[in-house]
């Protein structure tokens, strides 16, 4: 099998891949951008869901890494107000809204964010628990549980880091009427780019990034949907939603394809 261009680092590192990278050795524009991309448009698909838009929401992200820094870019794009930020040198937080292009910048020539003007330096443990609608947790597993959970006043969870909330902490924020979107769709967006990375090696064709774009917000917002519907058909929740729509799928796939025992 091709080796993919992208495996060269993970999603959470700090590298932002340039396309020239893609373009010579194959690979997929957009790449670079795909999970950050992938948790705006989930966001959007459940925002939508309560009559709300990214535009007015104040967000809070844990990790600046390549999840976090997309997902902060795009987000701010697109009207939304990134009051506070941390990484693994430190965090910071603006109440009128962080200026995420400068912050780029100087977390490129510094190694971090630490230092940033923009913003007053906070202790970086209490970056999940600030004030916000939302909350995008981008960095590590297993940060969010029972220690913390019931201090967090997001309305919202959108988990960009593979598994961020632990069970006890589920049922708490449960409880509390928080809306956890999981990370086995939330950030989902960077394999499903890699997915369409595939194709276009078999292809022989590189597709233009707007039609990466596109796509990419064309499965999220269906895989959203799916989901929703797996959540009305057995009243569960999002996390029990995507798990059961995935096993479903696998095991339909297997008995189809005479792989049963």
């Amino acid at each position: 099998r091709k080796l993919s261009t992208t495996m060269v680092c993970s999603d959470c590192c700090n590298l932002r891949h340039s396309n020239s990278l893609h373009q010579d050795l194959g690979g997929s524009l957009g790449r670079d951008a795909a999970t950050g991309r992938g948790v705006l448009f989930g966001t959007e698909a459940l925002l939508n869901e309560y009559g709300k838009s990214i535009a007015g929401q104040r967000f809070v992200v844990q990790g600046f890494g390549n999840v976090g820094s997309w997902a902060a870019q795009l987000i701010s794009e697109n009207g939304g107000k990134i009051v506070a930020v941390s990484d693994i040198t430190g965090a910071i937080k603006n109440s009128k809204g962080i200026n995420i292009p400068s912050l780029i910048n100087h977390a490129k020539e510094n190694g971090g964010i630490k230092g940033f003007n923009g913003g007053n330096a906070i202790d970086p443990n209490s970056i999940l628990v600030e004030d916000c609608d939302i909350l995008i947790p981008a960095a590590l597993g297993g940060v969010i549980n029972r220690e913390n959970a019931n201090d967090i006043k997001a309305k919202f969870i959108v988990e960009g880091a593979n598994h961020p909330t632990d069970p006890e902490a589920d049922e708490i924020l449960s409880n509390k009427g928080v809306v956890i979107l999981p990370d086995i769709y939330a950030n989902s967006g960077g394999v499903t780019v890699s997915y369409f990375e595939w194709v276009q090696n078999i292809q022989g064709f590189m597709w233009e990034e707007d039609k990466v774009k596109a796509e990419l917000k064309n499965y999220m917002t269906k895989g959203f949907k799916n989901v929703k519907e797996m959540c009305k058909t057995h009243n569960c929740d999002l996390r029990m939603g995507a798990f059961t729509l995935g096993v479903n799928r696998v095991a339909r796939a297997t008995l189809l394809r005479g792989w049963e025992a």
